[in-house]
């Protein structure tokens, strides 16, 4: 028997595949399978006008900050989003078990919101290391 079953993604990570950053990281976590395989990860990239957005959601909103979405329909932002993906992903299961040490979410959201603060000249430089024809995928 061959059945098409269709998999429910664990998580839906949006990203912004206009930043040469974003799509770096994407990169490598795409490349690595999920520690559930019968629940993969979908990747979605909200600067593209044509993708539907979640529920209550702006475009604005979701490529001002890294976000998850859980099975569950849960909206995770910054450190919570990372937290999230790293522990469904082989390798990087660690750091989300660091993640979870009291304190430790609150010091990666404080680090994660002075990276924002520096990420529009850092999205600049990336730019201009980019060679020719690089961009989406």
């Amino acid at each position: 028997m061959n059945e098409s079953v269709e998999k429910t993604p664990q998580l839906t990570v949006l990203y912004d595949g206009a930043c040469p950053l974003c799509r770096r990281e994407i990169g490598v976590y795409r490349g690595l399978q999920p520690l559930r395989p019968e629940s993969p990860l979908c990747f979605a990239d909200v600067s593209d006008a044509s993708l539907a957005l979640p529920p209550d959601t702006t475009r604005e909103q979701l490529l001002a900050r890294f976000h998850v979405l859980s099975q569950s329909g849960q909206l995770l932002s910054g450190a919570q989003a990372f937290l999230a993906l790293w522990a469904a992903l082989p390798g990087w299961r660690w750091l989300a078990l660091a993640g979870r040490l009291p304190g430790m979410a609150w010091v990666m959201e404080r680090t994660y919101l002075l990276f924002l603060r520096w990420r529009p000249l850092l999205q600049r430089w990336a730019h201009r290391l980019e060679p020719p024809g690089a961009g989406r995928s």
